[in-house]
């Protein structure tokens, strides 16, 4: 007796068991689904301006030194030398 012979009884009490898919003619778009699509584009929207928001505090920090860069090496374009330099006692 082969496994398929076994299973095919069982998968058809399964599908029998399934709803069917619904007709073409019942199926809409529902307000809720539109309601969650404007919640996400305003939390997009939200996200966005408070991402700007973080970016400029960063810049100012920037500016004002806080990273440990100087602020007048940021106007230059980074003309330093690439060559690390070596502050290890010898």
């Amino acid at each position: 007796m082969s496994v398929a012979a076994v299973l095919m009884p069982a998968v058809h009490l399964v599908m029998a068991g399934v709803d069917k898919a619904p007709k073409d003619e019942d199926v809409k778009a529902g307000w809720t689904a539109f309601v969650l699509f404007l919640l996400l584009i305003a939390a997009v929207v939200l996200l966005a301006f408070s991402l700007v928001k973080q970016l400029r505090k960063a810049q100012a920090a920037k500016d004002a030194g806080v990273f440990g860069d100087d602020a007048e090496d940021v106007g230059d374009g980074g003309s330093q030398s690439a060559t690390p330099q070596n502050h290890s006692s010898s």
